[in-house]
């Protein structure tokens, strides 16, 4: 089971940096609309489309792989700018998050942050409480895969709007 995990670390990561990396001039690949089974699906970095991520700050863009991530499972490249920050939240999907560029600071709830730079991996199961954010020195670029859609629940945001409402 280790080895598996391993092999399958690897794959994301390869897959993540070969999308990022820099597509030579000949690379004139159009992006898959919709990957299905057998098919190869080839995104030279130039062709990656970034968008405003849904329901994120200003700033925050998504690229999205398969899947839709406001519906269900997805695979995505998400980009933080540099000295992005996320309060204490939780997540409704598990997800696995392999860091591309820059670097991503982890903060598990009650213990240190965590300085996560290219290469490194990152699996949380959800409800697990935690804050995010991106170093100041560049942006952070991270392949992000959900099994259910993604969201983010900020703690306490629900106790803070019942406390207005009265």
């Amino acid at each position: 089971m280790r080895g598996r995990n391993v092999l399958a670390f690897a794959a994301v990561f390869l897959l993540a940096a070969a999308v990022l990396a820099q597509g030579s001039g000949d690379a004139k690949a159009k992006p898959a609309k919709k990957a299905s089974a057998g098919k190869a699906v080839v995104w030279p970095a130039g062709d990656v489309k970034w968008e405003d991520a849904p329901g994120a700050p200003a700033g925050v863009k998504q690229a999205r792989l398969w899947g839709d991530p406001a519906k269900g499972a997805f695979g995505a490249l998400d980009k933080f700018p540099a000295g992005f920050s996320a309060p204490l939240h939780t997540h409704s999907a598990d997800l696995r998050i392999v860091v591309v560029s820059g670097t991503v600071i982890h903060g598990p709830e009650g213990k240190p942050v965590v300085r996560l730079t290219a290469g490194s991996y990152l699996s949380l199961p959800s409800t697990y409480r935690h804050t995010t954010a991106c170093d100041k020195a560049s942006e952070c670029v991270f392949f992000l895969e959900g099994n259910r859609k993604f969201d983010v629940k900020v703690v306490g945001a629900g106790k803070a709007a019942a406390k207005k409402k009265k």
